[in-house]
């Protein structure tokens, strides 16, 4: 997948003073740790990181961070902060990511294409799982994983196991093959009241001999 390129400074790490500063100049504090290096204070512009990142997003871009006068390296955002109110980026933390271990993020799953099973056999279709957890070298990490639903017919579905098949042997799902993550399912029927439920609550009505008798008796009390 193509990377983003994050130009990043060392930061003094002075007190709350200096990440005010920092933030004043339009730039954010951040830190770098991980991966067997030492722990580096740094400062980012935000200005290619929060279009990819998002407020609500989960943080699993791999980054081309480069420190200037310092090193280069891979890293994910273990965690943003945002101002509650502004909903400007506040702080970051970058985790070192090696290119010869293996990580696991969650990946989003998306769909292309209109179901059979809702356009000729008027299913409705059902999103169940928006993403997954991999596993996987740094080089092999897909940006997104993406279904043709095209042939999904009614009562079928898209499981874990179906979408590993289109991901390859370098990447793996750490998930339950069979969750599903995508199906066609039936318009609910509606239910028609039986005859039992349009009589629930009334007293049944006494056999015709029961009550034929019942009157008998009366008539022969009157005399």
């Amino acid at each position: 997948m193509e990377r983003v390129t994050i130009d990043a400074e060392v930061r003094d790490s002075g007190g709350r003073h200096k990440l005010r500063a920092t933030r004043q100049s339009g730039k954010v504090p951040a830190v770098l740790y991980g991966g067997g290096g030492e722990t580096i204070p740094l400062q980012v512009t935000p200005r290619k990181l929060v279009p990819v990142l998002g407020r609500e997003a989960r943080h699993h871009t791999l980054f081309q961070l480069k420190v200037a006068g310092g090193e280069e390296t891979l890293a994910t955002v273990a965690e943003a902060q945002w101002h509650p109110v502004r909903g400007t980026l506040t702080h970051l933390d970058f985790k070192r990511v090696l290119r010869d271990q293996k990580i696991r993020l969650p990946l989003s799953v998306k769909h292309v294409g209109e179901p059979k099973g809702v356009k000729l056999e008027g299913g409705s279709f059902e999103v169940v799982q928006r993403e997954v957890t991999v596993e996987c070298l740094p080089q092999d990490l897909p940006a997104e994983l993406v279904v043709d639903v095209s042939d999904l017919g009614l009562g079928q579905y898209v499981r874990v196991s179906d979408l590993q098949k289109t991901v390859g042997e370098q990447v793996h799902i750490v998930q339950d093959p069979h969750a599903v993550i995508f199906h066609i399912v039936s318009p609910r029927a509606v239910e028609e009241p039986t005859e039992a439920a349009a009589a629930e609550g009334e007293a049944p009505a006494e056999p015709e001999v029961a009550q034929k008798g019942k009157a008998a008796e009366e008539e022969k009390g009157s005399e």
